[in-house]
């Protein structure tokens, strides 16, 4: 119920829509119950003559003959047929006008207020820490956003419509039969629930098929998308083969859930089948006591017998719109999940901004470890002080935790004992955006979007002229590689950008940072993955970049950290050594080693 209550909240904004539809949808049920109030008239008053001092024929005459037909069609009262043919077109046109225009609000109600759940979902999903992507796959998280919400937008957009047509249809379908024989309405109606009790639980079971087929989906989802990213690695391996059988095994798993999905809900209409002939079964016995004994005529148990033949199409409509919405709940509570999820770094309410960086980068008694590894790496009361315009290289083995520590500055993840502080205030303290923005990060995997070169460059910034970018392209040594794709900086760069080389993917890495110009800056791992004309020409981007800026390097290559004020050795958490490369490269310690270890066969270390 508590979904349910949230789903309808999303259409609180429509509420307009939502009452004009149900105006709209009232009169087309009207109109179809009108319709079969016609019938009446048409029995008694238009198809049959009615011989004075005799019954009503059970049956309309006209079917005994076609020539007969003709005989009693001339005295008919033309004013009664012209009124009653007249009511049967207005009727016609009433509820279809009424019906597209009620369809087309409560449509346009539930498409938007899924599109604001949606939107809800990837806002509240975006803005997660890396802690929640990192326990949950990039397919699962498409698979909601896409799969889930549209399960709920079938549901509030036209299986609502549908509702509202079928609710109102019935209202006025009961108010015939029960104007027209109360006790016979009622014995009619007697078997409801046996068709309601049945079709609640099927709907329950459908629920959770639904979720299970949510899961197969999410499933499917994050095959196809790990296998189509890494298709590279996919090919290298040979195991086409291999992801082929996973996908097929995960599509196979899908269709026993939807399978299931179809019994269950198929269940419903035979069901409604037979109880509705047991009733007409029942209606037939009834009405012929009823004419013999004169208590009932044509007209009267005709109109009943297609009002109650009407009404089993809004039932058994209904039944299954129950089971598409139970299925839609299903769907949803993956959703709500989401969207109920605690940020793990979330922003204090009035939290001030920072306006600018002067002073030093503190990081005081910082201990961490990831929360979803409790147990795995550990830092532990570690302290460190990077001054204004100051260059502080990380270095250690693999696993130390440089890529850690730096993570800690731009609150990627959040300490847990000590504080990180900016000129003083911690980082913990003050507003998100304002935070970030004074911090510039070039990565180890750049990560380009499937967008222009220009767009690339300037991401997350708008109003930017193309001369800025231009210059900031030129700046960061990329100019002259994008002058030469086709297309220059409005060529798209490919899914991210695979259309580019590892040195290209970078040096617009740093174009994007040049325009970022920000004060803070994190080199992580820059030049690891290029060739060496590639690292030149990334390193001459770098050291353009790095002017007149607070920089924090890490880097197993120690030949691109000499130039470094400072050199913090970091292993198993803890800052084993500090100071400049002469001091450290001959005190004996990790950074020694790791120095003889990379330059033993060189002899010398090549400048940044």
């Amino acid at each position: 119920m508590n979904n349910i209550l949230r789903l309808l909240g999303y259409g609180r904004r429509y509420w307009p829509h939502l009452l004009g539809s149900m105006f709209l949808m009232a009169i087309a049920g009207a109109a179809q119950g009108l319709i079969t109030l016609l019938i009446k008239p048409i029995f008694n008053k238009v198809l049959t003559t009615v011989p004075s001092g005799g019954p009503t024929p059970l049956l309309p005459q006209p079917f005994l003959g076609h020539q007969l037909f003709l005989e009693q069609l001339v005295p008919l009262q033309r004013s009664t047929w012209f009124l009653v043919a007249t009511a049967i077109v207005g009727s016609f046109i009433v509820k279809g006008l009424c019906d597209y225009l009620g369809n087309y609000l409560i449509s346009y109600a539930g498409f938007s207020s899924v599109t604001d759940l949606r939107n809800a979902v990837f806002q509240k999903v975006v803005r997660q820490g890396a802690q929640f992507f990192e326990a949950r796959s990039t397919g699962q998280l498409m698979s909601s956003i896409m799969n889930d919400v549209d399960k709920v937008q079938v549901a509030t957009s036209q299986i609502m419509a549908d509702f509202l047509r079928q609710v109102f249809s019935a209202i006025f379908l009961l108010f015939v039969l029960f104007t027209n024989d109360w006790l016979l309405a009622l014995i009619s109606l007697t078997v409801l629930p046996g068709i309601m009790l049945p079709t609640t639980r099927i709907g329950k079971r459908i629920r959770r098929i639904s979720r299970g087929t949510q899961d197969r989906q999410a499933e499917l989802n994050q095959i196809l998308q790990e296998t189509l990213s890494g298709h590279m690695v996919v090919k290298a391996f040979g195991a086409e083969g291999y992801e082929i059988q996973r996908f097929r095994d995960a599509a196979r798993r899908l269709l026993k859930t939807n399978v299931r999905y179809v019994l269950q809900q198929a269940l419903s209409s035979p069901l409604i089948d037979m109880m509705a002939a047991v009733v007409i079964v029942i209606l037939l016995t009834y009405a012929r006591t009823q004419v013999k004994a004169e208590a009932m005529t044509a007209g009267d148990f005709a109109t009943f017998v297609i009002a109650l033949l009407m009404l089993l199409e809004p039932v058994k409509r209904l039944v299954g719109i129950n089971n598409i919405f139970q299925q839609a709940l299903g769907a949803s509570h993956k959703v709500f999940e989401y969207l109920d999820h605690r940020e793990e770094i979330a922003e204090k309410t009035g939290a001030p901004s920072l306006h600018g960086f002067e002073h030093e980068i503190a990081f005081e008694n910082v201990s961490f470890h990831y929360p979803a590894a409790p147990s795995g790496f550990r830092m532990e009361s570690l302290n460190l002080t990077v001054k204004a315009g100051e260059v502080v290289a990380l270095v250690g083995p693999s696993g130390g935790g440089k890529t850690t520590l730096a993570n800690l500055l731009p609150r990627f993840y959040d300490v847990t004992a000590g504080s990180v502080k900016i000129d003083g205030q911690d980082v913990r303290d003050v507003n998100l955006s304002s935070l970030r923005s004074l911090i510039g990060i070039v990565a180890q995997d750049t990560f380009l979007f499937n967008d222009t070169v220009a767009n690339n460059i300037a991401y997350g910034q708008t109003g930017i002229s193309r001369e800025t970018i231009r210059r900031a392209a030129e700046t960061a040594l990329a100019h002259e590689f994008i002058e030469r794709l086709p297309g220059g900086y409005d060529a798209v760069v490919g899914d991210r950008g695979a259309r580019l080389s590892g040195g290209q993917r970078q040096r617009l890495a740093i174009a994007r940072a040049l325009l970022k110009n920000a004060p803070i800056l994190i080199l992580d791992e820059a030049t690891s993955h290029l060739d060496t004309e590639s690292e030149m020409l990334v390193q001459k981007a770098l050291a353009n970049l790095m002017e007149h800026r607070t920089v924090i390097v890490i880097a197993h290559r120690l030949s691109t950290i000499r130039r470094a004020g400072k050199i913090v050795v970091l292993s198993k958490g803890r800052i084993r050594e500090e100071g400049a490369h002469e001091d450290l490269v001959n005190q004996g310690g990790i950074y020694q080693r790791l120095h003889e270890l990379q330059f033993e066969d060189a002899g010398s270390v090549v400048d940044l």
